[in-house]
């Protein structure tokens, strides 16, 4: 038997049943028409936030970085809640603008930014983190044309990198950003020729549930910026700090400490040096804004033993849930927080493997999982599905088609 990821707070059983906000599973999937479903819940995204903003100095603002879940209606509502909002293609761009938000409010990152991107980011008046000194020169050659400056911030490759994240995002050779030992250079460059001096930004990780590697990664990042804002000779209008906040998804994982990198973050904001004094302070979130906020639902199509093996057969799937199925950067599968949703809170009574619908053996949901028993019709439930789960999969793959979002 394998045991599953903790199942977030916040969820609770109406009749029987897994409900999400306020409604049970199967009045959800009848809304939406179909499974399989993705539900994103409001309560859990005004509380995420709400947690952030107690914990937090004052000072420090909250970016949503829209790639971690871009579905419209979740933008829509993160746009009261946040201070900014990261993109990394045009397309986030478009999904901003259409739902309202300042394109002051947004910076473009993305290490492969096409010209026709520069040109929609430099026109709307979006910042660009500058990821090359090529892309700074092009984006001059678009500002010139267009007739205006161009907001640029430079993305840093630090030397150092967040320990114990998933992805590390700095130190050593990257595509990411600009070394930084050659950021003043490439700063000053760009302020000469007339561009819009936005500052920097310097991320270094993500999924990190070490409160001491964060506190730690956050330190090396005000220093690097004290240092470069030094050596470039301007004040930094804003500072990007990024994130790494992780969420629990596995066995024996547990929350990030959020009180303990509050603390340590407001020690650090009440003691900047001069350079920093003036300087606009962000964090950038996406996974730990958005993950536990939401749920995938699939319903069981079939029952079925093999050598003894009970397999319980869904019509979702890894091309919709690509990191529950183990298959996205993950190197020991582990299982993610599930439950089956039609029985929710029931005692468990048999070990089962929940399965998709695809032909492919990578196709698995949860493996030797203790549940309640299930039968033809009942709903599964994954857990931690609202960031990378609808749009990092490849919905495409074997015809089976995309999923349906709900947010309640």
């Amino acid at each position: 038997m394998k045991p599953v990821g903790p199942i977030p707070a916040g969820y609770n059983a109406i009749g029987g049943e897994l409900a999400i906000g306020g409604k049970r599973a199967s009045k959800l999937v009848e809304e939406a028409g179909r499974t399989p479903l993705f539900v994103y819940s409001r309560a859990h995204l005004d509380a995420r936030v709400a947690q952030l903003r107690a914990a937090l100095p004052r000072r420090i603002g909250i970016n949503y970085a829209v790639k971690a879940n871009p579905h419209l209606a979740v933008i829509g509502h993160m746009a009261p809640l946040v201070d900014g909002f990261d993109i990394a293609s045009s397309g986030e761009l478009g999904l901003c603008i259409a739902v309202g938000i300042d394109p002051a409010r947004i910076s473009f990152a993305g290490p492969g930014k096409r010209d026709d991107e520069l040109e929609a980011a430099v026109g709307a008046g979006v910042t660009l983190n500058c990821e090359s000194e090529g892309e700074g020169l092009r984006a001059l050659a678009i500002g010139q044309r267009l007739g205006k400056a161009p907001r640029i911030a430079i993305r840093v490759n630090p030397s150092f990198e967040l320990k114990g994240s998933g992805m590390k995002m700095g130190g050593g050779a990257k595509p990411f950003g600009v070394d930084a030992d050659r950021v003043p250079a490439l700063a000053r460059m760009l302020i000469g020729e007339g561009a819009e001096w936005r500052g920097l930004h310097i991320f270094t990780g993500s999924q990190a549930l070490s409160a001491d590697a964060i506190i730690e990664a956050q330190g090396n990042v005000l220093e690097l910026a004290e240092n470069l804002a030094n050596d470039i000779g301007f004040g930094l209008p804003k500072l990007n700090m990024g994130g790494g906040f992780g969420i629990p998804y596995f066995p024996g994982d547990e929350p990030l400490d959020l009180a303990r990198v509050g603390a340590a973050l407001a020690e650090r904001v009440d003691s900047l040096p001069s350079v920093l004094a003036d300087s606009e302070l962000c964090i950038e979130l996406g996974r730990y804004l958005v993950g536990e906020a939401g749920v995938y639902l699939c319903r069981v199509i079939d029952r079925k033993e093999s050598h003894g093996v009970v397999y319980l057969v869904t019509d979702g799937g890894l091309h919709h849930q690509l990191a529950a199925s183990g298959n996205f950067g993950t190197v020991v599968r582990r299982n993610y927080p599930s439950a089956i949703a039609s029985h929710y809170g029931a005692e468990p009574t048999e070990e089962v493997n929940i399965v998709g619908c695809l032909c492919t053996p990578l196709d698995r949901l949860a493996d030797n999982a203790f549940m309640p028993r299930a039968e033809v019709g009942d709903l599964v439930a994954v857990f931690c599905a609202g960031a990378y789960g609808a749009s990092a999969s490849p919905a495409a793959f074997l015809g089976h088609g995309p999923a349906a979002e709900l947010l309640v």
